[in-house]
């Protein structure tokens, strides 16, 4: 096998006294090095060294193909690094990386906490919401951050949300002779440091966090009353019974409570509302859970949006569903896909028992009443009976 052409390594704030003699070999015999003009600078490159385009674009690099190259991230490429991004594009033998320790290990390492259990989350280039599914008590996250203004901005959005009592480290250049870490909590922190900063550290206190069972309370989500409510939300999950990594179809959105439920779990969703003004409430749920880079919000009917969209693992549909509709959905289900409709009117639930009687899977009636007053006293307020038909293709 020939020697790979690419090397791909990591480099820290130690520099080139950090890396090991594998890499400074290959970057000694480079053509080109790609890297930050940051890591650059630690290489000490002269006239070789090449800053990467913003945005990022690989082409630059596979422009090289065939030639020494190396390209240089910040300790190890394949953690919100370059690593994988240029390997995907690779064959196996084209490539192979040096990988120094992270930002994340470094930071677990001087506060003396198990990486293993907290969560590391790469903010530099992505909203602060990315939080929320992670701030529960005593939660401990290692975030990397812009600068020190957003390090500031960090915490002043900790605390606006209940989540001022949170210790809150800052971090910059770990490993390196400038390194520095300074403990405050999250409502006293001034931030706007002069230096850039690496990481900020997080010990979550004050607020309680979003629950892990199914069906989260109706006064979390923004909605106009179109929302499959509590208790049914949680029968439709169950049944539709949502995997990491699964994509769902949301059928009739509404509120979009499903989809945001469903990637809570690690799913990938995309929801589909007629309205446009519910389709803003959808994208408002979805950012103010963090998820929006799990949930697509398609504005248009069903079965017309289902041409540009992948094959789901799961299907909700809240409502509405037709004869046409169904047979647009189902034949676009890979065996083992799930199959959730609700229905609230005698038409569909007729329909929906058709479909049991064809297809199998589960039927059900479900009718919910909560206590409320009437007068000096209490009395049952009943809700619309859904009739819920579950079913595996």
């Amino acid at each position: 096998m020939a020697d790979p052409w690419l090397t791909i390594i990591g480099i820290g704030e130690d520099g080139l006294a950090g890396l090991s003699e594998a890499s400074r070999k290959a970057l000694a015999k480079a053509e080109t090095v790609f890297g930050g003009e940051r890591h650059l600078a630690l290489a000490d490159l002269g006239g070789r060294g090449r800053p990467w385009p913003v945005p990022f674009d690989a082409g630059i690099v596979l422009s090289c193909r065939g030639r020494p190259t190396v390209v240089l991230a910040s300790g190890d490429p394949f953690w919100h690094g370059a690593g994988a991004s240029l390997a995907e594009k690779l064959d196996a033998n084209e490539w192979i990386a040096h990988s120094a320790p992270s930002t994340f290990s470094l930071a677990a390492a001087r506060l003396g906490w198990r990486l293993e259990a907290i969560a590391c989350l790469g903010l530099h280039a992505a909203p602060f919401e990315r939080l929320v599914p992670h701030l529960v008590r005593g939660a401990r996250t290692i975030c990397l951050v812009r600068d020190g203004k957003a390090a500031g901005e960090l915490a002043k959005w900790l605390n606006e949300r209940g989540w001022g009592a949170s210790t809150f480290w800052t971090l910059a250049a770990l490993g390196g002779a400038r390194e520095s870490i300074a403990e405050h909590r999250a409502d006293s922190f001034v931030g706007d440091l002069a230096e850039n900063l690496v990481a900020v550290a997080v010990e979550a206190r004050g607020g309680q966090g979003i629950p892990r069972s199914s069906g989260l309370s109706d006064d979390l989500f923004m909605h106009d009353g179109q929302i499959t409510k509590r208790p049914v939300r949680a029968l439709a999950l169950s049944a539709l019974g949502p995997r990491p990594g699964e994509r769902l179809w949301d059928i009739g959105a509404g509120s979009g409570s499903i989809s945001v439920e469903w990637a809570l779990c690690g799913g990938t969703a995309t929801a589909i509302e007629a309205r446009e003004d519910r389709a803003a409430n959808i994208r408002s749920n979805a950012a103010a859970f963090g998820l929006a880079h799990r949930i697509t919000v398609f504005t248009g009917t069903a079965p017309e949006a289902f041409g540009a969209l992948e094959a789901p693992d799961a299907v909700f549909i809240g409502g509405g569903l037709d004869g046409a509709m169904f047979n647009a959905i189902w034949s676009r289900l890979s065996p083992g896909a799930r199959l959730v409709a609700h229905a609230v009117t005698l038409e569909t639930e007729a329909l929906l028992g058709e479909l049991h009687q064809r297809h199998g899977g589960e039927l059900m009636r479900v009718e919910i009443a909560h206590a409320g007053p009437l007068g000096r006293y209490r009395s049952w307020e009943a809700s619309r009976p859904v009739v819920q038909w579950s079913a595996v293709r």
